[in-house]
């Protein structure tokens, strides 16, 4: 399997009050097609700068970001990005933010694409429905359909289910799953939740606390559905948490 993007020696700093503030430092590593990669790190390590450096949004100091052999200089349509804040327009119903990205598809089409994927994740029979009149678990649903019905190569995801409860993110993320075992996509998830990261990813990258490095690497083996519970499970968390400088009983 080949790789899909190449994070290659990334920089990033800021001028502040107190001076140069290095935020990435000298950040290297790949994702290969169809790979799901997690990044996890301490809060204010520099995990939403990387994403958004990664995404096209945000220029590197130094360094260079490579999508499918070519360096990317700024966002692509084919990578979507999905934040914790929300990307819905709470004015449209959820057929028409679907729509909205849906460029060079008559109108008819357009409904009929929209559609199909707002079942895709369960939003079914919510489709004439505003954001305000959606839970907070259907409207992660429907931001993940917005991305989605794009076709994008990339989902580069960030912290996407950080404002759920457990029981509604578990939902979200199975539903996630689901879909990409339907649909191809390589994604990138940044994430503080450790049982999240095992939960979805193929491969988890642990940064430093600022400024970000690569501290570990470590590779999830376990076939879906995954049972979280489970020993090994268990003992990769542990050993997560240990590189993060939590030990197992949360001190």
């Amino acid at each position: 399997m080949h790789s899909k993007i190449e994070v290659r020696d990334l920089n990033k700093s800021y001028e502040s009050d107190q001076g140069r503030l290095v935020v990435v430092d000298n950040v290297s590593f790949t994702v290969r097609d169809g790979e799901t990669v997690a990044i996890i790190g301490p809060s204010g390590c520099g995990k939403t700068t990387l994403m958004n450096m990664i995404a096209g949004f945000v220029r590197p100091d130094a360094g260079a970001i490579v999508i499918d052999g070519v360096p990317r200089v700024k966002p692509d349509p084919r990578g979507i990005l999905i934040t914790q804040h929300g990307s819905v327009f709470p004015w449209l119903t959820v057929r028409e933010n679907l729509m909205f990205g849906l460029n060079g598809h008559a109108p008819r089409n357009k409904a009929e694409i929209a559609d199909h994927y707002a079942a895709i994740v369960g939003l079914k029979g919510f489709e004439s429905s505003y954001p305000h009149e959606l839970s907070g678990g259907m409207l992660k649903r429907a931001e993940l359909a917005r991305a989605l019905v794009v076709k994008p190569e990339v989902l580069y995801m960030d912290e996407p289910f950080s404002a759920l409860d457990a029981l509604m993110s578990l939902r979200v993320r199975n539903e996630l799953l689901r879909i990409l075992a339907e649909e191809r996509h390589t994604v990138m998830l940044i994430t503080h939740d450790v049982e999240e990261a095992i939960h979805v990813a193929d491969r988890i990258l642990v940064l430093s606390p600022r400024p970000a490095r690569i501290q570990a690497e470590f590779d999830v083996p376990f076939p879906h559905p995954r049972r979280l519970a489970s020993a090994p499970a268990q003992e990769l968390r542990v050993a997560i948490l240990r590189e993060l400088g939590v030990d197992q009983y949360g001190g």
